[in-house]
């Protein structure tokens, strides 16, 4: 039997996704409370290794088990001996081929900009704080560029490069509402850091330290030395997972309310 998981949490207090030694972990906690479910040895696939810091509202993991188990009686058994930062949204048996990494089709990510005076209190653990008015529009056009498939080496940690750095982004959407900016990005595949890559480099721009054309010059140089700083992790958020089939019911598909109002640009 495979079951997938919808997951959301609060990756402040993670290390990221993947499980690493001596080190708390979104997988290495959920590896343990299904070890007390279904017995030892489950291997869970996450359809994003988000890093440390990065929060989700639509991560998707996949595991096989033994046991024939409902999927509600997974997902509140999960619920009841996980942290309260870490929770399973809905359970579902799928079919045995479907894979949470390599089935997936689509992955959405946001990232949170706040270009207000004084930092929100209680948006600080999920939102940076840039504290100066940026030019959206600028921010917007600059994206224009980027659409499409194209090598995004220049937005590459270091760390990331032993995978191809082609990637095909089907929608880039910035959206305002007052001083709080979002930028939505849509692609098949995501490089290391390149979602905080594009949003440090756009910062720049909306700042008027670059020009809005300058992503599309970084994105052809292929070299990160070109491109702005690396975003902040605790802006990150990932926010959905696409699949050829629907996994839940309702599930994942939509980005949550709120940032409704988009700036002209892409």
């Amino acid at each position: 039997m495979r079951v997938a998981l919808l997951l959301a949490y609060d990756g402040g207090a993670y290390h990221g996704w993947q499980v690493q030694p001596g080190t708390r972990t979104i997988q290495g906690l959920l590896v343990t409370a299904l070890g007390r479910l279904v017995g030892e040895g489950v291997t869970l696939t996450g359809a994003s290794r988000t890093d440390a810091g990065v929060h989700a509202l639509g991560q998707v993991a996949t595991f096989d088990t033994p046991r024939s188990l409902a999927p509600a009686t997974i997902q509140a058994a999960l619920n009841a001996n996980l942290p309260t930062d870490i929770r399973v949204l809905a359970a579902a048996s799928v079919r045995p081929g479907l894979d949470a990494r390599r089935s997936a089709r689509l992955k959405r990510y946001g990232y949170l900009i706040h270009a207000g005076p004084v930092p929100l209190p209680f948006l600080r653990a999920h939102v940076w704080h840039v504290g100066r008015p940026l030019d959206a529009a600028a921010m917007g056009a600059a994206f224009r560029v980027i659409r499409g498939t194209h090598d995004f080496s220049a937005f590459c940690a270091a760390g990331g490069r032993g995978r191809p750095p082609t990637c095909t982004l089907f929608a880039v959407r910035l959206v305002r509402r007052g001083s709080l900016l979002g930028l939505v990005v849509s692609a098949d595949a995501f490089l290391h850091h390149m979602v905080r890559n594009l949003v440090g480099t756009a910062v720049e721009v909306g700042l008027g330290r670059r020009p809005s054309a300058s992503l599309g010059d970084v994105l052809a140089t292929r070299d990160r030395r070109q491109a702005g700083p690396t975003a902040p992790a605790h802006g990150l958020h990932l926010l959905s997972v696409r699949y050829p089939e629907p996994l839940f019911p309702g599930g994942g598909r939509r980005v949550p309310g709120g940032l409704r109002r988009s700036v002209p640009g892409p």
